[in-house]
């Protein structure tokens, strides 16, 4: 499995490109705008795109998704159901945060804990891990000790908890219980800034590590 970060929106959030390299088929990971850097990401490896895969459904991961699913009819999976909310709410979202106006949409496919989903030859776990958005999942290669964690986790710090529905305990929870016990070796890509491994965060992020209780 390889991939890579292409940085979307004035949010600079990780839209990741992830491909199956006996494949070349890919998908895309929060195509939060910017579509044609994203676009020019897929062609300059040779990928032929098969699904949008969504972590939550804040403007910033998700904006860019209705004109890549209409620009490669691809279906689009994600995040889990309690996010509809957000999702339906997409033209205010737009419209609180300065950015074009952006159309309501649903996926294709909810996804909820112990799915899979499939990109070319590969196989991706869906975890449900709750706290930043009701819906949010996690999606997790085990062969490649990678998980994609949208903004549950970050390097030193974790998501937001005061948007509507968010529970810091919750939050904690989903990383404490459903990432951590996937392994210290295990690296992540954030929703916003540098990778990390778990093992890292787990020892040194104030919000998480065992110091910290």
């Amino acid at each position: 499995m390889k991939f890579e970060i292409v940085p979307v929106t004035p949010f600079a959030q990780n839209c990741t490109v992830l491909w199956c390299e006996e494949t070349r088929r890919a998908a895309v990971v929060d195509p939060g705008g910017d579509v044609e850097r994203i676009a020019a990401a897929l062609e300059r490896h040779g990928l032929t795109l098969e699904r949008i895969l969504l972590t939550h459904g804040h403007l910033d991961h998700v904006g860019g998704t209705v004109e890549m699913r209409e620009r490669y009819g691809v279906p689009v999976e994600g995040p889990q159901e309690e996010d509809r909310f957000w999702l339906d709410g997409l033209p205010r979202q737009a419209q609180m945060f300065g950015f074009p106006h952006t159309d309501a949409f649903l996926p294709d496919r909810w996804l909820n804990d112990g799915d899979t989903v499939a990109v070319g030859n590969a196989t991706l776990a869906v975890i449900h891990t709750p706290g930043h958005t009701p819906g949010h999942v996690v999606f997790f290669h085990a062969p490649s000790r990678l998980a994609l964690v949208g903004d549950v986790l970050f390097a030193g710090s974790i998501g937001r908890t005061d948007f509507p529905k968010g529970d810091y305990q919750t939050l904690i929870a989903s990383i404490k219980q459903r990432l951590f016990p996937l392994g210290d070796d295990v690296a992540f890509i954030p929703g916003h800034g540098p990778m990390s491994t778990f093992g890292d965060e787990r020892a040194d992020n104030p919000f998480v590590s065992g110091r910290a209780g």
